[in-house]
């Protein structure tokens, strides 16, 4: 359903009410921080949770819960798997019937699921939210794609039009469907980052004196390559021209596998995305094991010199 159906289905199930939501906000972090200080902006109240005395509204969860008025609406912004597993164990036996969980991390899905059953037997509602759009998401907003129940996203839909930046938000299906959309959003975008840093290098690579620059930006405006990642990437060399400041290491924070390992699941051939994982992999490796071996065995078979 989109946004503007959800808001005025909203207003006419619950009236005026849903023009102004009090919610809980645990995780104050890059993206927490950021998340509360938009909603808070729109006009909603935020009650803030973290570890850090320094910044946290209320020094527990249980009174983090007493703050809020029932039906609660609590969003937990923390890292997936133990981090959020210990918060919704936390929290559980402190809400009541028809209160409202919302986990905005990157869990996984099958994580999702089964978090949303437990809660589920509580009278507890429960949405996964992937939520897109990093460190300029205060500005820019977010995109946002939810799984759970229709009633429960209509509760905390004014909290989604807070976040969202416009036309960027879509209720994909019931709980698991929005951790696992933004797993496969997140295995599209190393595919994406791959092959911009592939086109970069075969532009370093070449004899020819080609301005860069001049390149990257002519593809930023009618092309069909045009992208915010292209975005970021001309901002990039503006900061660092040649990029010398940066090696060429690149974490995985676990989307991109968990993207290929239900890839191998459901039969699905992902030749980019596993290619892009693969290649995050090899550049953390100082020298390749593999590579020494078919240096090796070249060696061997053909007398060919090694290095």
């Amino acid at each position: 359903m989109a946004r503007l159906d959800y808001l005025q289905s909203s207003q006419r199930h619950n009236g005026a009410q849903d023009d102004y939501l009090k919610i809980g906000m645990i995780g104050l972090g890059r993206m927490g921080g950021a998340m509360a200080t938009r909603i808070r902006r729109a006009g909603h109240e935020v009650v803030g949770y973290v570890r850090d005395p320094e910044i946290t509204d209320v020094k527990t969860l249980k009174l983090l819960v007493e703050a809020l008025a029932p039906p609660r609406v609590v969003w937990i912004m923390v890292p997936a798997g133990d981090a959020t597993e210990g918060v919704i164990e936390e929290i559980s036996p402190l809400l009541s019937p028809d209160d409202l969980v919302v986990d905005g991390g990157n869990s996984h899905f099958r994580d999702s699921i089964r978090r949303g059953e437990s809660l589920n037997q509580l009278r507890v509602g429960f949405i996964d939210a992937g939520v897109s759009g990093g460190v300029w998401g205060l500005e820019s907003g977010y995109s946002l794609m939810v799984g759970g129940a229709a009633e429960h996203v209509r509760v905390a839909m004014p909290i989604f039009e807070a976040l969202a930046t416009p036309d960027a938000f879509a209720h994909v299906g019931p709980q698991g469907s929005g951790h696992f959309t933004k797993m496969v959003h997140n295995g599209v975008e190393y595919g994406m980052m791959q092959a911009l840093g592939e086109g970069y290098e075969m532009l370093s690579a070449s004899d020819l004196p080609i301005d860069i620059p001049a390149a990257l930006e002519v593809w930023r405006h009618g092309s069909v390559v045009r992208s915010w990642l292209l975005d970021l990437l001309v901002l990039a060399l503006k900061d660092d021209p040649g990029l010398t400041k940066v090696r060429g290491w690149a974490e995985d924070s676990g989307e991109g596998r968990w993207t290929v390992d239900e890839a191998v699941n459901l039969g699905v051939p992902l030749h980019v995305i596993s290619a892009a994982l693969f290649a995050r992999f090899a550049s953390r490796q100082d020298e390749a094991p593999a590579m020494k071996v078919v240096a090796a065995l070249r060696n061997q078979f053909g007398g060919h010199a090694v290095k």
